[in-house]
């Protein structure tokens, strides 16, 4: 008899025993990645011109500032798993015209777009994270937590993607997009969703990855 082939590993558990993404969820343990990045220039220059771009936008120095903070706290292991993992493309041509959109397997993560010359913010989560039963009932969600998270109560809104337990939070202006990504219950929220979909395998992004921009979410 042959022997049984052993189950092929995919997503993160090439990398991370799952204790280690449990406590990094937690931010209990900071995750050794790569010093080096695997880089295509033929892809760093695909690129270029929507980066240059995007610099002359008024919005572009919130959204290099956002990204810094977003790509070490919300993705594990930035270096090893960039764009095979996670992208982030810039100014995709979509027909919602964002500025940013990371993505993980088929997923969006997080987009930030332009609202006036400020930015408004765009996160796709699971709503059992955000209702006060913690079950994927909408209307259990938990407004006053989700209030009390931003600068000002008008600005976060929030809608439901189809899907079961999927929750899409919108948060206008940078100051209460940094503040939203301070707080402890949603950043673990947030980290549970994308880490949740960087296991389900390959990105299918990887052809948009925006090397310019990704150099500020792994800036030191």
């Amino acid at each position: 008899m042959g022997m049984t082939p052993r189950p092929r590993t995919t997503g993160l558990r090439q990398f991370l025993e799952l204790e280690q993404q449990r406590e990094w969820i937690k931010g209990k343990i900071d995750l050794p990645d790569i010093a080096d990045r695997s880089e295509s220039l033929e892809h760093r220059f695909k690129y270029a011109a929507r980066f240059a771009k995007l610099l002359c936008r008024p919005q572009a120095k919130e959204v290099l500032e956002i990204l810094k903070l977003y790509g070490p706290n919300c993705i594990p292991i930035l270096r090893q798993t960039e764009r095979y993992y996670w992208s982030v493309s810039c100014l995709p041509s979509t027909s919602d015209k964002p500025l940013i959109r990371v993505n993980a397997s088929w997923m969006e993560l997080f987009t930030l777009y332009a609202q006036g010359e400020d930015v408004r913010a765009r996160f796709i989560v699971y709503l059992s994270d955000f209702t006060k039963d913690r079950s994927a009932t909408p209307s259990q969600v938990d407004e006053p937590f989700l209030e009390q998270s931003v600068a000002a109560p008008e600005d976060v809104s929030y809608f439901f993607p189809r899907g079961a337990d999927m929750f899409g939070i919108n948060v206008r202006g940078s100051v209460s997009v940094r503040q939203f990504l301070a707080n402890g219950r949603i950043l673990r929220a947030i980290r549970t969703f994308n880490l949740t979909h960087m296991n389900r395998g390959r990105n299918a992004y990887q052809a948009s990855h925006c090397y310019s921009v990704a150099d500020y979410m792994l800036a030191d």
